[in-house]
Parts: structure tokens; C-alpha cells; sequence
């Protein structure tokens, strides 16, 4: 890998899991929040779309640099809808607004695209239904999906799978309603909506492995920044690597519930250090900063670590492609459930550009190698997937082609810019 001085400077667009959670809260709030630096992707305006179904006056187009005033309903003031409850290709909206529907009385539809149709929502139903909601399915699980929300009853909920959608699907659920909920997973999933209720000074108490949400009141305002994401920031980190390239990501969102990439990136052979740290509304902040990479090695990836790096999985077999040696990721069978069975998607694509790839039950195992990559690319509408693959395709000498580039705008609208302006900046 060559060798660069110049140091790219680049920030990455709003933490998409922590935008989604921001128009919750702000919806559920009373009086004005402001909030900046919302993610203007599809799946974040799915979650505008059925709020304004819900009675909420929010946009549903806006800019990375705009400024959101939203009016908020009050903790149970949202308002029947009178259509179906659209939340195109987003599992996150989907699953948090059941648990803020069923906290009301009130009814709801939750419909989708085909790939969120066929996503599992029965693991929402049971603790939702066990406080006193109503399901229904069109189907035996995902979508259509009928919730009938009233009054709710305490909750202690020990989860069989570490899951920050169950969790905060169950936590709104609670807040709503006005009762507690006390959750316990097998090990710490993504912590953003404790996080935020923390900083809305809602009761709510975090040990290792579990949350307790006693009854609230009226939630306060949310004043809030959206640092930049994560995972989309190891899209271009990974570019970077590849190149030999040094980068600095500035302003993005560190929590250690999603930051186990950085880690595996380190084992990997990468130095990166973590600097101007700083805490953003309860959310760890700081730039990322990677020095010119000499080689990449084989790793395993597995166990306690993988909730925190679930959604970057793709990316880092992509990278281990690059490797020399094996890399073996095990204990994720969640990617077979996400917006494409990722474990099929990417050993499947990885075969077909030339690097060696078997799956695995719960995961797959790469034969890392320096080659070069050529072929064609199914995403399977994959934002993830995509971007992963495309960062391989910017590589010098590989040639590798995506049916579907446009899917990256469900998280990263900007991507393709984003991955040329950092090729120009060496």
C-alpha cells in the first residue's frame, strides 16, 4: 500500500440511530426542541413520515445543516392516524414507534417496503404484549402489522438476545404509558435511548446488564446536536486504510456500544487515536484520527464484542478480503434478519469479485489475501452492503460494479461524493 502525506480532513452526516431517536423524543416532549444535524436520510424520513401521520408538525425534507424546531405532543399526545403508518425501508422506525403506539390509545398499521416486510417483529410483540398491547400480522411475522396501544402495565423483561430495538421499543413503550420497565439483556446493546432519556432528566437507572425506567411525568424539551455517524464513518476510514491514506474523522459519535469497529480495526494493524474527546447531550464525541496503514492482518471477531459492531460487519469482511490471513467473525446470525441476510450477501459478493469466502451459521470466514478484485456486485438494495463493496471498487486496479448505487441513500446520502472527494484529497 503506498504511502501519503497529506491528511484528509472530512466529516461524515448525522449518527442515523441517534436522529431517529431525537424526532421521538422531540415529538414526546413539551415545548420546542431544537435540534441540529439530523440525518437526512430515507430511513430517518420514514420516521418524519409517521410522526406527521401521528399528529406531529415536522418536515420530511431538510438539510444536514438545518435547524429543527419540532412542537412537541406531550408524553401521550399523539393523535390516532387515519392512514397507514409508512416506514418504507426502516426496521429502527418500525420498531420504536410500536412501543410508542402501543403506550396510547390508540391504533395503528405498520406497513413497509418489501425487504422491511420480511423482517422479524414478533420480538417486539411478546414484551409489548406482555404490558398490556395488542398485535396482529398479516403474515406469521414482520409486515403488515396492527398495534393496539392503552394502558400499559409494569414490565421486567429479561431479553434473549441483545437487541437496542427491543429495549427502546419497550422503554417508550413505558414512558408513554407512564408505568416502569426494567430490561436485561445477555450482554450491553447500542445504549442511545437511555442515553437521551438520561440527559431529558427522565428516572431512569443503568447497571451492566440491565435498565430500570421508572414512571414519568411530562419529558422536557430535547436541546440536541447530532454527531456524526459511526458507521459511516468507517466507510471512509476503510477507503483510507486502503489506500495508505492518513484521515482524520471529525466530530463523530464514540459510544462505546458502537464503537467495537475501531477496536477490530486496531487488531487489524491500524493506528488510530481518539482525540478532542467531549460529551455532545449524554453522547460521547471525538475526532478519529488514522495514521497511513502499512498491511492489514487476519482477525477473529466474536462474542460480548459483536452488538457494538454489528452494522459494520460487512465493511470489516470487506476489509479482511484485503488482509493477509484468515479472519473469522462468528456470533452474528442477526445479519441473517437485517435489510438483506448479510451473511449470504457479502460471502456471496466477495466470491464473485475473486476473494475466498464461506459462511458460516452465525457469521463467515475470509481467506485474506493482496489481489485484485473484479466483478460484479448484487446489493440486494443494501445500503450497507453497497457502500461496503463500492469503497473495494474505489480501490486503484479493482474493477467492481453495484446493481443498485443509489440504496446508499437510506444512511449516507453523499456517499459516492464523499468517496471521490477523499480520493482527490491525497
Amino acid at each position: 500500500m503506498a504511502s501519503v502525506t497529506a491528511v484528509a480532513q472530512v466529516t461524515v452526516p448525522g449518527d442515523k440511530s441517534l436522529s431517529h431517536r431525537a424526532l421521538m423524543f422531540a415529538a414526546l416532549g413539551s415545548g420546542v426542541s431544537v435540534l441540529r444535524g439530523v440525518l437526512p436520510s430515507a430511513d430517518v424520513r420514514s420516521t418524519a413520515v409517521v410522526l406527521r401521520a401521528l399528529g406531529v408538525d415536522l418536515p420530511v425534507q431538510w438539510a444536514q445543516t438545518d435547524e429543527l424546531r419540532i412542537i412537541g405532543m406531550g408524553r401521550r399526545g399523539l393523535r390516532q392516524p387515519v392512514v397507514d403508518l409508512d416506514c418504507g425501508n426502516s426496521g429502527t422506525t418500525t420498531r420504536l414507534v410500536a412501543g410508542v403506539v402501543a403506550g396510547h390509545h390508540m391504533r395503528g398499521t405498520f406497513v413497509g417496503d418489501a425487504s422491511l416486510s420480511r423482517r422479524p417483529m414478533r420480538r417486539i410483540a411478546r414484551p409489548l404484549t406482555q404490558m398490556g398491547a395488542a398485535f396482529s400480522f398479516a403474515a406469521d411475522d414482520g409486515l403488515p402489522m396492527t398495534v393496539q396501544g392503552g394502558e400499559l402495565r409494569d414490565i421486567a423483561w429479561v431479553s434473549p438476545t441483545a437487541s437496542a430495538q427491543v429495549k427502546s421499543a419497550i422503554l417508550l413503550a413505558a414512558l408513554v404509558a407512564g408505568v416502569s420497565a426494567r430490561v436485561q439483556e445477555p450482554t450491553r446493546s447500542r445504549d442511545h435511548t437511555e442515553r437521551m432519556l438520561a440527559a431529558l432528566g427522565a428516572p431512569i437507572t443503568v447497571t451492566d446488564d440491565a435498565v430500570l425506567l421508572d414512571p414519568v411525568g411530562q419529558l422536557a424539551p430535547l436541546m440536541f446536536e447530532v454527531p456524526g455517524d459511526p458507521s459511516s464513518a468507517l466507510f471512509l476510514i476503510a477507503s483510507a486504510v486502503l489506500r495508505g491514506q492518513p484521515i482524520e474523522v471529525r466530530n463523530v459519535g464514540v459510544n462505546d456500544t458502537r464503537s467495537g469497529a475501531l477496536a477490530v480495526l486496531m487488531r487489524m494493524g491500524v493506528a488510530l487515536t481518539l482525540v478532542n474527546a467531549r460529551d455532545v447531550g449524554g453522547e460521547p464525541v471525538a475526532d478519529i484520527h488514522v495514521a497511513p496503514c502499512a498491511g492489514l492482518r487476519g482477525v477473529t471477531i466474536g462474542g460480548d464484542e459483536i452488538p457494538a459492531l454489528i452494522d459494520e460487519i460487512p465493511m470489516l469482511a470487506c476489509l479482511a478480503a484485503c488482509a493477509v490471513g484468515e479472519t473469522r467473525i462468528t456470533d452474528a446470525a442477526e445479519l441473517r434478519v437485517k435489510e438483506s441476510d448479510r451473511i449470504t450477501a457479502v460471502v456471496s459478493n466477495l466470491r464473485a469479485i475473486g476473494a475466498v469466502a464461506d459462511e458460516l451459521p452465525d457469521g463467515l470466514v475470509i481467506d485474506g489475501r493482496e489481489s485484485t478484485l473484479k466483478g460484479s456486485v448484487l446489493t440486494h438494495a443494501d445500503h450497507r452492503i453497497a457502500m461496503a463493496f463500492g469503497v473495494l471498487g474505489a480501490m486503484r486496479g479493482n474493477e467492481v460494479t453495484l446493481d443498485d448505487p443509489q440504496c446508499v441513500d437510506v444512511s449516507f446520502p453523499g456517499f459516492w461524493q464523499a468517496l471521490t472527494e477523499l480520493e482527490q484529497a491525497r
